[in-house]
């Protein structure tokens, strides 16, 4: 193929779904929203849980209104998963990670395996919903009993579409049970911790062909057939990875969105153990690479607060947060205290008030310690991964739904001393797209990938302004509390 392709990209984060159509061709590269629609978790007695058949309703609708298209491929968040019988029946609704049934688990697991020995053998950090914990505490009950199967979320999705299962790696490396180095199971971490890897669909790879729309879906989606569907970096932090527009190897990222994921691109893991005091990760990436990266609390901060406040004018909450003095409360972006829903201001607030500093009362000044937090913590997990690696950068990326928060990427840009690159804003769907058009022949390899987006996509670029030295302080309010 040589001529412009058309993809359709499934891309699922932990708020919204949307259905981005990418056209490719050698020198161009166009990104259209088909479908965006709502992904709300709901409460039942038993706990949080995905409502996934929502999911898949919107990704069909979304199929359908994309219209003529040459493949097709998912993304979604990571460690969450469903169960299916031996006839491939789905045995509920996945649990959300945000449930509490991992609450205790990793010190269970930690009684067998050592978190150090885990670490050193997965390299993924700690987080109490990993899904490792997850299988320890779904194990004992009935409906695990049952399963026959188990499949990621986006590769449950792909097998409703396709018929076929698979396990496409970069996830995968999201369970704590991939071994970073061989890039594949951990049949000993699998063996300590009693977990049967029988369980998963065989590993797939980025650019791997996972089947054919079934006739039913055709139909549904009025797609003429046949449609393949391809194995793209189905982690939806892999696929934004692959979108960062840089070139070289000296930059860090930081993929924006309910989470902020901060890292490097590096080509084997670190597994030290002063690695993992820092709760550093090594997730899989494509070709061959690494992501080194920390996991922030993200935006959710303030999606939680916005909620809270009956949905405000965010153009203008972001406009008085600019007007309040900087630095003057903030807060550990990073703590499991903020992990749950709801009571996200009173919480801040609370945090703020324990550590001795200015309550924020007003929802603008609630704003401002969110972003300089946030800021904060990009500045800590950018400078701690390059000593760590040993890989010093010279640029910040910031890819995903913070590039349209000007305020924050500036702030980011002052709070690590580096010039910022903020865009795409849909990393995740072009590096989804991208990685399907490679398949097909469009592009070539990962520096390939990302000099076609630097040549066609508007970028913004961030000037550090003044010195660190007040973000030095600010960190260290946080540390001697």
């Amino acid at each position: 193929m040589t001529g412009p392709r058309t993809y359709a990209a499934v891309d699922l984060g932990a708020s919204s779904g949307r259905v981005m159509v990418g056209r490719v061709g050698p020198d161009s590269l166009e990104l259209i929203e088909a479908h965006r629609f709502a992904n709300r978790p709901v409460r039942v007695p038993e706990g949080l849980r995905w409502d996934v058949l929502a999911l898949y309703a919107g990704m069909l609708d979304g199929l359908r209104a994309a219209g003529r298209v040459d493949s097709v491929g998912i993304d979604s968040w990571a460690v969450d998963y469903g169960l299916l019988d031996a006839d491939g029946a789905l045995l509920g609704n996945p649990v959300h990670y945000r449930d509490a049934r991992t609450e205790g688990v990793a010190e269970q697991v930690w009684a067998t395996l050592p978190a150090a020995e885990l670490y050193a053998r997965t390299g993924l950090q700690y987080a109490p919903f990993n899904t490792l914990y997850q299988l320890v505490a779904a194990r004992s009950g009935a409906q695990f009993a049952r399963a026959g199967r188990l499949l990621l979320i986006p590769d449950l999705l792909s097998y409703w579409l396709t018929g076929e299962q698979g396990t496409e790696l970069t996830n995968a490396s999201t369970t704590q049970l991939v071994d970073p180095r061989t890039r594949d199971w951990s049949h000993e971490v699998a063996d300590r911790v009693g977990i049967d890897l029988g369980l998963f669909a065989p590993l797939r790879r980025p650019g791997d062909s996972a089947g054919l729309l079934r006739p039913e879906v055709l139909e549904e989606t009025g797609l003429a057939g046949p449609v393949p569907v391809t194995t793209v970096g189905s982690h939806d932090t892999a696929s934004a990875v692959a979108a960062v527009p840089a070139a070289g190897e000296r930059f860090a990222y930081i993929c924006t969105g309910t989470w902020s994921l901060a890292g490097l691109e590096l080509a084997a893991p670190v597994l030290t153990e002063e690695s993992r005091a820092a709760n550093f990760t090594n997730e899989l990436g494509l070709d061959g690479t690494v992501r080194y990266l920390r996991n922030i609390m993200g935006l959710w901060l303030l999606q939680e607060c916005v909620r809270a406040w009956e949905e405000p004018d965010l153009e203008g909450l972001l406009r008085e947060a600019a007007t309040v003095p900087a630095l003057r409360s903030v807060v550990d972006a990073g703590d499991a205290a903020f992990l749950a829903p709801g009571r996200m201001p009173e919480r801040i607030a609370e945090a703020c008030r324990a550590s001795g500093q200015p309550v924020p009362r007003t929802p603008g000044e609630i704003t401002r310690c969110i972003l300089d937090s946030l800021a904060l913590a990009h500045r800590g997990a950018v400078a701690e991964a390059q000593r760590l690696a040993d890989h010093p950068v010279d640029t910040v990326y910031v890819v995903g739904g913070g590039t349209r928060n000007a305020l924050l990427c500036q702030l980011t840009a002052d709070a690590c001393g580096l010039p910022v690159v903020a865009g795409p804003t849909e990393a995740a769907a072009f590096g989804n797209v991208l990685v399907q058009a490679r398949a097909h022949g469009l592009v070539g390899d990962l520096a390939d990938m990302r000099r076609l987006l630097t040549r066609t996509q508007p970028l913004t670029r961030y000037a550090p302004r003044g010195d660190t030295v007040r973000w030095a302080a600010a960190q260290a309010r946080l540390t001697t509390r």
